[in-house]
């Protein structure tokens, strides 16, 4: 006995339907998570100076441009807490000198890898990223948490005291924060902006977190 087309269309349904929703919640979850993976491959790749995986990740003119406005920001408010006016003025030329060599700096596949691993621009004169660890020279990252990027800190630094945390500030933003206390105190952010509906790229950083 042969079963009707019908019944064999009505019988398949539930199936098609239940393939489709788990389609669109692996696509949904997919989704959620290319900016962690985002994250993770830069990582790697600035840590091994993969130049042409860097590139994929980091939309450089965005990126130039934030460290040009965070870095004079920097220097501005370093000014503004020197009471001495002709000190200042100096300051203000120099500082203007300092923006470019430091922005060129640290717009590098290096300078990802020292803004990655909680090394932002302190604004010195003549500064260039700290050498951050290579790939296969990285110590474990068992203390870190899943969504955080493996990172060594200067050897200036407790360890133990700094706390990095990553995740959505919005539909399009994803940022990842660096916290240190103690004497050399450091807040700042990494900023992903998606690109498309699964790429993520840095392009910008927040040095007054």
């Amino acid at each position: 006995m042969t079963v009707p087309t019908r019944s064999k269309g009505i019988a398949t349904r539930p199936l098609i339907i239940t393939l489709i929703v788990i389609a669109v919640i692996a696509v949904l979850g997919f989704a959620y998570a290319s900016p962690y993976i985002a994250l993770n491959n830069l990582k790697r790749a600035a840590d091994a100076r993969d130049v042409q995986t860097v590139n994929q990740y980091v939309d450089f003119p965005a990126l130039r441009d934030s460290l040009k406005l965070q870095i004079a920001g920097l220097l501005t408010r370093r000014l503004d807490a020197d009471n001495n006016s002709k000190l200042a003025t100096i300051g203000a030329m120099i500082g203007v000198t300092l923006i470019g060599p430091l922005v060129d700096a640290y717009a590098t596949p290096d300078g990802v890898a020292a803004l990655l691993n909680g090394m932002p621009p302190s604004g010195n004169p003549g500064e260039h990223p700290p050498e951050a660890p290579a790939a296969n020279n990285a110590p474990p990252a068992a203390a870190e948490t899943p969504a955080s990027p493996a990172a060594a800190d200067n050897s200036n630094a407790a360890p133990a005291q700094r706390q990095t945390s990553a995740g959505y500030r919005s539909l399009n933003e994803f940022a990842v924060t660096y916290r240190r206390g103690g004497e050399a105190a450091v807040h700042y952010s990494a900023i992903f902006r998606r690109e498309g509906l699964f790429t993520w790229k840095l392009a910008a950083i927040n040095l007054n977190e």
